[in-house]
């Protein structure tokens, strides 16, 4: 009985002090893992791999991208990016700034920030937007389901 009670004062006394510090930790480590995740999509785009690119989205049916147009569905996002960007003059040089992760849960997170594109005049010229990306942590790791994707403006582009 002793024993018991030492436990449950152990636990009471050290569990509020440490459980910021062991979720600062886990939150930590999510936020470097998603931005592996993109710093990995942007060295695919770099190279010219959009199918290396998508692997930072979720292989399901059931993922959003919130583009113009909105497509449902791996297949429909990846068959998209084949369809906009199929050459690497179209893909241009592809960088991501303002970078926040905001964790909603232990499984689930939200990305913001802005993308820019470095492209010839004959392969579109720059563009520039923002992006919202809904992260979950799956067996694979982090990967992309939610994307609502916005293109500013050519004369707003930064």
């Amino acid at each position: 009985m002793r024993t018991l009670r030492a436990l449950v004062v152990f636990f009471a006394v050290i569990t509020p002090a440490t459980a910021p510090q062991i979720l600062a930790q886990a939150t930590s480590q999510d936020d470097q893992a998603i931005r592996a995740v993109m710093d990995r999509q942007a060295a695919d785009w770099n190279r010219g791999d959009l199918d290396a690119f998508a692997t930072g989205y979720k292989n399901s049916s059931d993922i959003l991208f919130m583009g113009s147009p909105i497509n449902k569905g791996y297949a429909s996002m990846l068959s998209r990016y084949h369809t906009a960007f199929p050459t690497r003059e179209k893909m241009g040089v592809l960088t991501f700034s303002e970078f926040e992760v905001q964790p909603l849960d232990d499984r689930f997170a939200t990305a913001t920030g802005h993308f820019h594109l470095e492209r010839t005049p004959a392969g579109g010229g720059n563009a520039d937007g923002y992006y919202l990306l809904v992260f979950e942590k799956t067996p694979d790791g982090w990967k992309v389901i939610r994307d609502a994707t916005t293109n500013l403006p050519k004369a707003a582009a930064k």
